[in-house]
């Protein structure tokens, strides 16, 4: 990594930045954007930021394996478990939330989550998440809690996920 001087040696809070669960489970778009915004040295600096805050994971839903190269480089450890299409979901799903929950049952873990932008799929997988973990029971709960946190209302996509998360019976089996 390039050593960066004055302000930016600090970094960039990631854009979309948003925490779920208060110092231990924020989401966030991609580092360094998404797309054609993706730009390397926005990138760097914030993979510098999320590094310097004391985040110690980064789960990346994208379906290519871009970034993960930057994360190793930043030394943060990575997961990567792409959401994939609707008909992938009841298979990918549990492997999100099970992740998610084994990370976070280590108090010292801070956890970022991210799609390519936050957005309905990244929204409805956190959604998802708080119902698997127990935080809410119902799905209607779990989508105003989730609207309140981020301040995004979710759509159709999103809720596609939920529904998903409840049909397929994704509950956090008892520790």
């Amino acid at each position: 990594m390039t050593t960066l001087r004055g302000r930016w040696a600090q970094g960039l809070e990631p854009r979309g930045f948003c925490w779920i669960v208060q110092d231990r489970l924020a989401a966030s778009e991609r580092p360094g954007g998404f797309a054609r915004n993706h730009r390397k040295v926005r990138r760097q600096e914030e993979l510098i930021w999320l590094a310097g805050h004391g985040f110690t994971h980064i789960l990346s839903l994208l379906e290519s394996p871009h970034n993960l190269h930057a994360y190793e480089e930043a030394g943060i450890a990575y997961e990567h478990l792409p959401l994939g299409r609707h008909d992938d979901w009841a298979r990918n799903l549990g492997r999100i939330y099970a992740t998610l929950a084994a990370w976070l049952d280590e108090p010292a873990e801070l956890v970022l989550i991210h799609h390519e932008e936050f957005g309905d799929r990244l929204v409805g997988v956190l959604t998802g998440y708080l119902m698997y973990s127990g935080f809410v029971q119902e799905g209607a709960h779990a989508i105003v809690a989730m609207e309140k946190i981020t301040g995004r209302q979710l759509g159709a996509e999103g809720r596609e996920i939920v529904a998903t998360t409840i049909s397929e019976r994704l509950v956090r089996p008892p520790r």
